[in-house]
């Protein structure tokens, strides 16, 4: 080891984002581990409270704070580190590590950066020196302009002709980037794409040539080599993170892979890049021809995709190479073990993104090249039929493979060359309706290696279809089923044809069935570099395409299967990643061999020394099933990986599978509205009113008797079906036409909304049905914004102690009523004095992770030693009496999802999340609000407000009159206007909309002239020219990148505490220092 360093900083990545997700979670725990393995002390900031990189045991010091210019220089102003890394947190630590370069901090505090130098990162990042550089060893790259101003931008698309591709320097996930086909689209996306970068590309559009991607390690003995050879199935024109990527690389000749390869390397050491280094290549197949699209020299979404594929971890020797190791010093020379050489693949693994488009109503549903995907998933197996079929199961869309999935599409053609989140399915719809291979490329521009493997699928499905019985089937054409992909749910469906809604009977028939005949899937395992005991590390995963087992089952061991939870995706994310690594190492720590089943490839769970024995495949009925007969475990955990594994608790539990902690029955008893309700009543517990109805006079009746607003929503036989709220009769019929028709099969739940209601969260462990450790937080907004976009205060400040009791007391009758082991969570309304439950769920919530981190109790930890009767510590009372305040605000992607409403609601929209700590509620929100975006906003520049009903401008009145006395410019709407000068605020009053759009003091213009500092919107009502004018405004001011609040209780909490505490105030204080 090279350098003597005592102390380093590491720079996480903040909240997860479209763009930027769990992988960097991933790779900064990878290197906070080669840190630790080195002795040297590890400092981390980063404010995503509900990673496992920010738990303890893994960085010595861990601040919650945003990852800011100013923030990071008080931190290493307080820490004094030796050595920083910037390569593990995404393009956040990269942005933040360069403009401290810039500014000299780096020197002046003497701190160095380890691993590639930030002159070869800039190299990377700015697309003009890139080009430059690259022209010197000559290699091509793509035609293209970097340019500061409009006029430069036409200029450079005259030169360069139409279509064109138009992308920003120095952002994320293709932010700000798109192809046009004229000059009317090219101004429209340029002027966009300014407000995110002050240098734009103009560059030719290589739309449909191939695209190929390496991750490439180098060591400072310029030892370098392609750790892993990457193909989209998706042409260029489809970012990255949104194509179906297999590897190794399939389609091409061996020795064009060849001649890439050696490009890459030539590149990676022209550019000096010491670690890892991701390089992306577009190919033309008939002419040889390619051009370098870019360099990322910093671990991304695609190295966490190599490190999972070929269990070579490239974050963890990228950081021993920064710390001045070489390759050669990593793992075991000359055995399997080593980091020297290249993992050699004898499987093949396919990543398929997974998008949450339809909770937006407004964004289109094409996929091009900025990123929209939320989460993605990685299937292993021997043949791409397996891998295609296995991974679009994963995705958890309600698909069950490549075919069987009943859709429709009216205009084939075009869903075939305009590509949507759907195109893989249009692509079987279409092999199923006759067309060829041809046809299909021609329209999708897909290699036809992929299209002729897809048509397999196809066409097996339709000899499977000839067959009347299961009897029928020969077992030779069932073992080659599998050996396809096909699961026993897709063979239940084509062979026995069966008429009801769950095919349970039917799938267990096919089970029996391929049981009886032996036909029984392989259990294989990947070799895995530099782990510390590579004899033990049990990265595995279940094919047809061979036999037998790679490692041994004895019978009666010891031992836990946790259910991982899938898929990020809006609702379901990284928390709960956290919930099943904090379990599985709860049972390891207890003597337990824990079994992991999860299938995210960006996830710390996924990572093979997280758990015993992991396994890299389906969460589904049958794949468990398969697991747990070779496994015997002593039991399943399901509550800790969300509502994956929930859904599953029943179907195991009627298979006698031990399932630890809360019965089953009682989790069908609380996910049920019906039965839960119905023992609400019986428990004498206070609930709002609700009916499931079957027609629409009944919910007309049912309104007549509660009034409106109400919350209507399908029963959960429609999944992804949104909720909704109405408040007339116009939208209640409205919205029931698109909820499908209501029957008696369909019913549809209508519940009463409370408005201004608090909503208070309820998060607790409890043993047979006795609560033994708990949180109480409350959300900043009132009811009505779904928990998950919330702003969470933990402990709640503001709820009567009267409140706080009567929670505490119903959650008791509740636990014991249904003899809850293990974690659950409840979410309750309370207005004046009144308490009502409005759901709960027997499994660990998404605010699990951030209650723990603030009351400092692992409450996962608990629940996982209660499920495995081991002993526990109960916690003091005085443990919940704390003296600091942490407060969670959500991170929104609006951005990402062009003309999304950045408006918030009963459905989810957020992805990701921050969690700051302080010594009031003031300071730890003016952190977590900067945290996820939000600035300051400077006095002489102001703020525009547009405060919607009375109701709300009398609740923004007080925040306005502080923002007067501190000197803010207030600018505002009409009606607002009037209201504040009337109660003693001056303000400027600006032009709606749809209002004189030429005058200088139009909403519109001033948004474009980025005028203000901060956006506060709060919708009135639902009449249309009132939803159209606040939905441009908020609309704007997402494109142009200002800072927007749409809710009123927020903005008032917001504006209070940036008049109350000043960033300089906000005190650097680790995690660690906040002690009972």
């Amino acid at each position: 080891m090279k350098q003597n360093l005592k102390k380093v900083l590491v720079l996480g990545s903040g909240a997860l984002k479209i763009g930027q997700a769990g992988e960097f979670d991933y790779s900064g725990s990878q290197a906070l581990k080669a840190l630790r393995e080195e002795g040297i002390s590890s400092v981390l900031i980063n404010p995503n409270i509900a990673t496992i990189q920010t738990s303890e045991g893994i960085a010595d010091k861990v601040y919650f704070l945003p990852i800011t210019t100013d923030f990071v220089t008080r931190v290493i102003e307080k820490e004094c580190p030796d050595g920083i890394l910037l390569a593990f947190g995404g393009q956040t630590a990269l942005n933040c590590g360069t403009d401290l370069f810039k500014k000299g901090i780096l020197d002046k505090y003497g701190v160095q950066v380890l691993g590639t130098s930030v002159e070869a990162i800039m190299n990377t990042e700015d697309r003009d020196l890139f080009v430059k550089e690259l022209d010197k060893i000559p290699m091509k790259t793509p035609k293209s302009h970097a340019v500061n101003n409009m006029r430069e931008a036409l200029k450079a698309a005259e030169e360069i002709g139409f279509p064109i591709m138009i992308r920003s320097a120095y952002a994320l996930g293709g932010q700000g980037s798109g192809i046009c086909q004229n000059e009317e689209e090219f101004l429209k996306l340029a002027e966009s794409a300014f407000t995110f970068s002050s240098q734009i590309l103009v560059e030719e559009s290589l739309k449909g040539w191939k695209e190929i991607e390496f991750e490439v390690i180098r060591d400072a003995n310029d030892h370098c080599f392609t750790v892993a050879t990457m193909e989209n199935v998706d042409p260029l024109g489809i970012h990255t993170g949104e194509s179906i990527v297999v590897a190794p690389i399939c389609s091409l000749k061996d020795e064009q892979t060849k001649m890439l390869q050696d490009l890459s390397v030539k590149c990676v050491r022209h550019l000096n890049i010491v670690g890892e280094c991701n390089i992306q290549f577009a190919f033309n197949v008939e002419t040889n021809d390619y051009r370098v699209i870019e360099v990322n020299a910093r671990l991304s979404r695609s190295s966490a995709l190599a490190s999972k594929a070929t269990g070579y971890p490239l974050a963890f020797v990228a950081a021993k190479i920064a710390l001045g190791y070489t390759l050669d010093q990593i793992g075991e020379m000359g055995t399997p073990n080593s980091a020297y050489v290249a993992p050699q693949l004898d499987y093949l693994i396919c990543k398929i993104p997974r998008w949450d488009l339809t909770k937006f109503a407004t964004v289109s549903r094409e996929i091009g090249s900025s990123m929209k995907s939320v989460g993605e998933i990685m299937s292993i197996g021997r043949c791409f039929e397996e891998v295609i079929q296995k991974g679009l199961r994963m995705i958890g869309q309600g698909m069950h493979g490549f075919v069987g999935n009943s859709l429709q599409f009216d205009d084939l053609d075009h869903e075939l060359s305009h590509p949507t989140d759907l195109r893989i399915f249009a692509i079987a719809v279409a092999f199923e309706k006759g067309y060829t291979v041809e046809r299909v490329e021609e329209l999708t521009k897909i290699d036809p290696w992929f299209l002729s493997r897809m048509k397999n699928v196809v066409d097996y499905m339709k000899k499977l279809q000839g067959y009347k019985s299961l009897d029928e089937l020969p077992a030779d054409e069932l073992r080659e089923a599998k050996r396809l992909g096909f699961s026993d749910f897709q063979i239940a469906r084509f062979v026995i044809h069966p008429t009801g809604s769950t095919y349970e009977k039917e799938n267990l028939e096919v089970r029996a069935r391929r049981k009886a005949l032996g036909i029984l899937p392989a259990v294989k395992r990947i070799n895995t570099v530099a782990s510390e005991h590579p004899d033990l590390t049990n990265y595995l995963y279940l094919t047809y395409g061979t036999e037998g087992y790679d490692v041994r089952y004895y019978h009666n061991e010891k031992s836990v299967v946790v259910l991982g939870s899938g898929a990020y995706r809006i609702g379901s994310s990284v928390e709960f990643d956290w919930c099943s690594v904090n379990a599985t190492q709860t049972a390891r720590k207890l003597g337990y061999k824990s079994i992991m089943i999860n299938y995210n490839p960006e996830t710390v769970s996924t990572d093979y020394d997280m758990c015993d024995r992991l396994y890299f495949d389906e969460l589904s009925f049958e794949r468990v099933m398969d697991i747990i007969d070779l496994e015997e475990p002593r039991g399943v955990v399901v509550s800790v990986g969300g509502q994956i594994p929930n859904n599953l608790a029943m179907k195991l539990y009627r298979q006698s599978v031990p399932v630890l902690g809360t019965s089953p029955v009682s989790i069908d008893r609380a996910e049920n509205r019906d039965k839960f309700s119905r023992m609400l009543d019986q428990l004498g517990i206070d609930q709002p009113a609700w009916q499931e109805l079957t027609n629409l006079d009944d919910v007309k009746d049912f309104i007549k008797r509660v009034g409106y607003p109400v919350l209507v929503r399908p029963s959960y036989v429609l999944s992804g079906a949104a909720m909704n709220v109405c408040y007339d009769d116009s939208e209640l019929e409205t919205y029931l036409k698109a909820a499908a028709k209501v029957s008696k099969e369909y019913p549809v739940v209508v519940s009463q909304f409370l408005q201004n209601t608090k909503e208070i969260e309820f998060d607790a462990v409890a043993q047979n049905g006795e609560i033994v450790e708990y949180a109480i937080s409350e959300h900043i907004e009132f009811a009505g914004v779904h928990s998950g976009d919330a702003t969470l205060v933990c402990p709640a400040q503001k709820i009567y102690y009267a409140t706080g009791r009567k929670i505490k007391q119903i959650s008791r009758q509740i636990a014991k009523e249904l003899n809850i082991s293990g974690p659950f969570n409840i979410q309750y309304l309370a207005r004046k004095n009144e308490v009502k439950v409005i759901e709960c769920n027997l499994r660990a919530s998404r605010s699990f992770p951030f209650v723990s981190k603030v009351l400092k109790r692992n409450f996962i930890e608990t629940a996982t030693r209660i499920m495995l009767d081991a002993p526990y510590t109960k916690p003091d009372k005085s443990e919940f009496d704390i003296d600091w305040i942490g407060v969670k605000a959500p991170q929104f992607s609006f951005s990402r999802l062009q003309n999304a409403d950045p408006v918030l609601g009963v459905d989810m929209a957020s992805t990701g999340e921050v969690g700051c700590l302080g010594d009031d509620v003031n300071e730890a929100l003016l952190q977590a609000m900067i945290a996820v975006g939000y600035k300051v906003p400077r006095p002489e520049v102001g703020v525009m407000v547009s405060s919607g009903a009375m109701k709300s401008k009398v609740d923004l009145l007080d925040a306005c009159h502080a923002m007067h006395q501190k000197g803010f410019k207030i600018y505002a709407t009409a009606g607002t206007s009037a209201f504040l000068n009337a109660h003693g605020v001056t303000t400027v009053p600006v032009f709606w909309p749809d209002e004189r759009p030429e005058a200088a003091n139009n909403v519109m213009r001033m948004i474009a002239g980025h005028q203000f500092d901060l956006i506060i919107n709060v919708q009135k009502n639902h009449t249309t020219r009132e939803v159209t004018n606040g939905y441009r405004i908020r609309r704007a001011a997402v494109d142009h990148n200002i800072p927007l609040i749409t809710n009123a209780r927020l903005a008032s909490a917001f504006i209070e505490a940036i008049c109350q505490v000043s960033e300089k105030d906000i005190k650097i204080k680790s995690w660690q220092e906040y002690e009972l």
